[in-house]
């Protein structure tokens, strides 16, 4: 992992992520549907410093995850876990997207009809998915 800069839309809110996960899910959940208006495209990060606080925006979006955004043009900035601080953010605020890659989806089984990502990678349904989040940190989550 090695440290990648990006913004919202509006560019108000800038940050550095010092590690940033280059291999990371397509995620379909409803939630994250609604949030996106579609898949959501987000990778793991760590140490995150933000230019522009003041416009960062939270939403507590179930009772142990809360999502960030902007202020000022809405961007989807960032997806934390509430219990362990875990940060993901969505890959195309980053300058550099050309880094990521996708080798899984979520909730395969909630996608809407319509698209498919293309790729060689596990497809995890809904049951599974929350399987996996237990297993990995004693919590469901979405």
């Amino acid at each position: 992992m090695t440290s990648h800069a990006g913004s919202c839309l509006c560019g108000k809110v800038r940050f550095v992520a010092e590690a940033v996960e280059t291999e990371h899910h397509v995620c379909h959940c409803g939630m994250c549907q609604k949030w996106a208006g579609g898949p959501v495209f987000a990778t793991m990060v760590q140490g995150v410093t933000f230019e522009g606080e003041e416009h960062v925006g939270v939403y507590a979006s179930s009772d142990w995850a809360e999502r960030g955004f902007c202020r000022n043009c809405g961007s989807n900035l960032f997806y934390r876990m509430k219990e362990t601080g875990q940060l993901l953010m969505p890959t195309g605020l980053f300058d550099d997207r050309s880094i990521f890659r996708v080798t899984g989806e979520i909730f395969i089984d909630c996608k809407p009809p319509g698209y498919d990502i293309a790729g060689d990678h596990p497809r995890l349904t809904e049951q599974q998915t929350f399987a996996m989040f237990e297993q990995q940190t004693g919590s469901d989550g979405a």
